[in-house]
Formats: C-alpha cells, structure tokens, sequence
C-alpha cells in the first residue's frame, strides 16, 4: 500500500539535516510515497528546502501561518512569490486563523489569511488552511476568496455541520493521528459521513501521534495507522481505502500519478 502524508514538520522532528533524511527515509520504507513539508515561518522554510533538497520524496508548502502572525513581518508578500517558483513548491501555507492561542488579534490574522488566498490565486497553488475555533470566520472568507485550485483543511477539527456547509467548496478535509484516539464522536461522525474522495490524511508529524504509539514524539512512519482507522470508519477496505487517500492527495495537489 502506499501513502502520502499530506502535512508535516519535517524540520521540528529533527534539527539535524542527516536525521531529517532519514526520517523521510523510514517514512518510505512503511510505505509514505510522499510527504508535503511544512514550515511556519519563511526562515524555517529557507533552511528546510535546502535541506530536503535531494529528497525527492518530499514536496513543499511556502507560507506564514497564525503562530508567526504576531511577529514582525517584513517583505514576506514579495518573498512568498519566489519561494513558489523554487522545484517540487505544491501549495501555499499553512495559513488560516488560530481564536485559540491569540498569536495575534483577529483583525490581524484575517488580513494575513486573506493575502495568503490572494497570492495562492495568483500563483495558481492551493491553500493549506489551519483552523482553530475559527471556522465561522473561514468559512465566510473562503466563500468569496477561495482560490481556484482549492483547499485544504489540515488537521480537521470542526464537526460534521461545518463539513456540510464546507463541502459546497473546492476543499478536502484531512486527518490526523487523533481520529485514533477514543472519545472524539465529533471527528468520527465527520468522517463516516464525508464522501471518500474528500478525505485526506497526515501525519502533523511531531505532533498529533496516533493512539498507538502514544507518548512518542510522531513521525510520519506512523502514517499507516491513520489510514487503518479511516478504513475502518469508512467500511472500506483498508487497501482500497489507503488507495483512494493517496489519490485524493494527488488531485488536492494537482499532482500527476506518476508524481
């Protein structure tokens, strides 16, 4: 079976480069075809890219998301823009609105999700769009902003009704390690009610480790075991369900099949 692990800090699993080339590396061997990075910052990202430059396993998302948007940003709407011309740049973000962790006021946020679509329309990528206890104000914004090669709601946490209204959208919706856990009727509801070929999955790899490995740091050899629970809410089998996930991917992406 393979699988494509959606979104992932590389760079927070390991500082060194050699570490962050073998985690690919394991991720590979369980079966991980593909792995997009993600970066919260521009530095970050400048630093990964050049050392996951050999990896051709792995694709790139480029933006500044809600955790940064409280710093001083300085040309990053210029920056964006070239980092997107650079090999194997599939998306922009993460970006989106965090009403959880107050990293900067909503006005604030808003105005730099907002320029994230924006620039995401004009380089013809899509969004990769993190969401904490915000997804009113999303949903409003994506209605009229939404780009043209569509989203991704990383690391799904709003329920069903929300899935309902988002599904009028050009979006998928991905999970991560905690539609493992027990107790979440809120995500597995979502889950067996979204048609199949909405569904992605990711590791969020160091964070959000599946059930079964918990009390490690994640990593996206773990990945497998997202998909085993998917299937099995889905009622799909899990080789047929692994293989629609990573088709999903490719087309969320805009990816070709031989990718």
């Amino acid at each position: 079976m393979r699988y494509f692990d959606t979104h992932c800090h590389v760079g927070l699993i390991h500082d060194d480069q050699l570490e962050q080339l073998l985690a690919v590396q394991y991720a590979k061997r369980a079966g991980v075809k593909h792995i997009i990075s993600i970066c919260n910052s521009l530095t970050d990202f400048d630093k990964i890219y050049s050392n996951l430059r050999s990896a051709r396993e792995v694709y790139h998302a480029v933006g500044v998301s809600p955790s940064e948007s409280g710093n001083q940003l300085i040309g990053w709407e210029t920056k964006i823009p070239e980092l997107v011309k650079l090999s194997r740049v599939v998306a922009i973000g993460e970006t989106g609105l965090d009403y959880v962790k107050n990293f900067a006021p909503k006005a604030t946020q808003v105005e730099l999700f907002i320029k994230h679509l924006e620039i995401a329309r004009k380089t013809d990528l899509p969004v990769i769009i993190h969401n904490r206890e915000a997804g009113a104000d999303i949903l409003d914004i994506l209605k009229t902003k939404i780009p043209d090669k569509g989203a991704v709601f990383h690391c799904y946490s709003e329920d069903w009704n929300f899935a309902k209204q988002a599904l009028d959208l050009p979006v998928y919706f991905s999970f991560a390690g905690n539609i493992t856990y027990r107790n979440i009727r809120k995500l597995t509801d979502t889950v067996m009610k979204l048609p199949p070929e909405r569904i992605l999955i990711e590791s969020e790899a160091p964070f959000m480790v599946p059930a079964r490995y918990s009390k490690r740091r994640n990593k996206p050899e773990y990945l497998p075991e997202t998909a085993k629970v998917i299937s099995l809410l889905k009622g799909i089998d899990e080789e047929e369900m692994t293989e629609i996930l990573y088709k999903n991917s490719l087309k969320a992406f805009h990816l070709p099949e031989e990718a």
